[in-house]
């Protein structure tokens, strides 16, 4: 049965050297085998948990900026929402159910095929941003992260890793003088230190912008502030692989098996207008006052419960989650308006 690492070795012929590790990142993900094409997928039965996951309340919480951004624009007519990176559709359902006048409204873009399937009534699936640009917003969970990126390394200097991949598909690395348009990189760091380039993720922020006549793109991710923060702590810290909701093996190793992602570097993307801790965002656009909603609920319903009242009970526990600083809260929500 034919594999990541076959497609790695198919791809490494074709280009006559070793892959550069933005290359690698395309087919060890998004390739015809790789992590997103056979089933990784967040989730309690995926491979790690995104805020969707934990339960409907951060859909609810992000349908009231929609709303909010749908009045800021005067209640445009074609007012559309896509969602980029959109999975299974999980964030799509919870947005979908607490305010279901976006039915039709919603674009939920995905590359991966077998994910598209999953995707709820009411939603238009496409593989990448529509070409003619629409009036609304632009929505992204943990995607920036997943955008595949380049690699430097320090070795006295700067050095740009790239993927060896031999006749039996083991897998090396071998590393070139960086590019000298790479010359923002800090002068000094630790030896062996290493930070993403993500010209891949800048270039996606400047095309979710594009995608907009009028409105927002509102993008939901672990961050760092500076590049050169990285480049001073162990790059495991920061260079992070994820299969069955457990870390997972060296990056090289696994491929297709497991999930690879990097810390955001804002300092690499277009200068965004606004940046807060999702536990600020989230309270900002009234977690508390559902959470609030849903105890009041309960307590109605509490001698004789049904599921709507179990999913209300639910919020207490969605937003200790959603606002722990410590986790998911201490993500960033990151906004830029078109």
């Amino acid at each position: 049965m034919p594999s990541a690492s076959d497609d790695l070795r198919e791809a490494r012929l074709a280009a006559g050297h070793p892959l550069r590790f933005d290359h690698y990142l395309s087919i060890a993900l998004y390739g015809p085998h790789g992590f997103y094409a056979v089933g990784g997928q967040a989730g309690r039965r995926g491979d790690f948990i995104t805020s969707p996951e934990v339960g409907p309340l951060f859909g609810a919480v992000v349908s009231r900026w929609i709303e909010a951004e749908y009045r800021r624009l005067g209640e445009p007519d074609q007012f559309v929402i896509i969602e980029s990176g959109a999975g299974p559709g999980t964030l799509a359902r919870a947005v979908l159910t607490a305010a279901p006048q976006w039915a039709d409204r919603y674009v939920a873009v995905e590359v991966s095929a077998a994910q598209r399937e999953l995707h709820p009534e009411g939603v238009r699936s496409m593989p990448s941003l529509p070409e003619e640009p629409v009036t609304g917003v632009v929505l992204a969970n943990e995607l920036l992260d997943n955008v595949p990126f380049r690699l430097a390394v320090f070795d006295g200097a700067w050095r740009e890793a790239y993927v060896e991949v031999g006749p039996d598909g083991t897998l090396s690395e071998v590393t070139v003088p960086a590019p000298t348009e790479w010359d923002w990189l800090p002068a000094h760091a630790p030896h062996g230190a290493r930070v993403p380039v993500q010209t891949g993720a800048a270039a996606w922020v400047s095309a979710a912008r594009s995608a907009l006549q009028a409105g927002s793109v509102l993008v939901f991710d672990y961050c760092t502030a500076r590049t050169a923060a990285l480049a001073a702590v162990p790059w495991r810290e920061w260079l992070r692989t994820y299969r069955g909701h457990e870390r997972g093996a060296h990056y090289l190793r696994d491929v297709g098996q497991q999930d690879i992602t990097t810390q955001v570097c804002l300092d690499q993307l277009p200068e965004p207008h606004s940046v807060r801790t999702q536990a600020q965002f989230l309270q900002r656009w009234g977690i508390d006052e559902l959470v609030e909603e849903g105890r009041v609920a309960w307590a109605a319903a509490a001698s004789r419960p049904d599921l709507a009242a179990l999913r209300m009970r639910s919020r207490v526990r969605e937003a200790e989650s959603l606002l722990d600083l410590g986790g998911l809260g201490g993500f960033l929500a990151v906004e830029w308006v078109a």
